[in-house]
């Protein structure tokens, strides 16, 4: 891992950890008006670019490679990896989140699925592969890597991803489905620490959306 580290460095792992903050509650917002189609893309690219952005910082001017950003272990096994935990988060934890926000009484995903509704599959489809990806690409492996580096903890710097990512929900979604995001999160925090695999996260984090916004919804109908 490179240990060069300036102030355009922290500046990158702020866009990394803000970033798609700042996108949902902007986007979330246009989205209710009148701006319908045109903003949800517009938010979709933005996050791609932020991607972009961070990782070509890091490669060009930190001297960093795709091993310490994230794809140190990827092997063949991480399509195994990634389906494994697609169908653990699709099976168990899926239903468990659900039953849980039923039983608590605090409301569940109606409010971010009426969001996407009306999105065309094929939109809502590369939305998901996009913004999956780069959740995993900015907030476990980013971040971890490069915020570990700065702060010299990858643990605490996976604590701090986290509760990023959990905020980033929260537009969309709501406080509550934001915190079962956050557990799931913490499950693919882990993984990434032990092994440090992004690509069988994204396939673990894709493959989990997927059915969940596009295959249930069209099931239940």
């Amino acid at each position: 891992m490179s240990n060069r580290f300036s102030l355009w460095s922290f500046l990158a792992v702020l866009l990394a950890l803000a970033g798609p903050l700042v996108v949902a509650v902007v986007g979330t917002r246009a989205a209710e008006g009148s701006w319908g189609l045109a903003s949800h893309a517009l938010s979709v690219a933005a996050i791609a670019l932020t991607v972009v952005a961070v990782y070509a910082f890091s490669i060009l001017v930190d001297g960093c490679g795709f091993r310490d950003l994230g794809f140190a272990q990827v092997s063949w096994s991480s399509i195994a990896i990634g389906f494994v935990l697609a169908g653990f988060f699709i099976g168990i934890f899926g239903p468990l989140a659900s039953w849980s926000l039923a039983q608590l009484g605090v409301g569940g995903f109606e409010k971010g699925l009426s969001r996407v509704a009306d999105l065309p599959t094929w939109s809502l489809i590369l939305t998901i592969v996009v913004v999956a990806s780069a959740e995993e690409l900015l907030y476990r492996a980013y971040a971890i890597e490069r915020l570990g580096t700065l702060i010299g903890s990858r643990w605490i710097a996976g604590f701090i991803s986290l509760v990023m990512f959990c905020l980033a929900h929260v537009p969309m979604w709501g406080w509550a489905p934001a915190l079962t995001t956050m557990a799931a999160g913490c499950i693919f925090t882990i993984v990434y620490l032990v092994r440090a695999d992004v690509v069988a996260l994204v396939i673990a984090h894709v493959a989990t959306d997927l059915f969940g916004l596009v295959i249930a919804p069209h099931l239940v109908k």
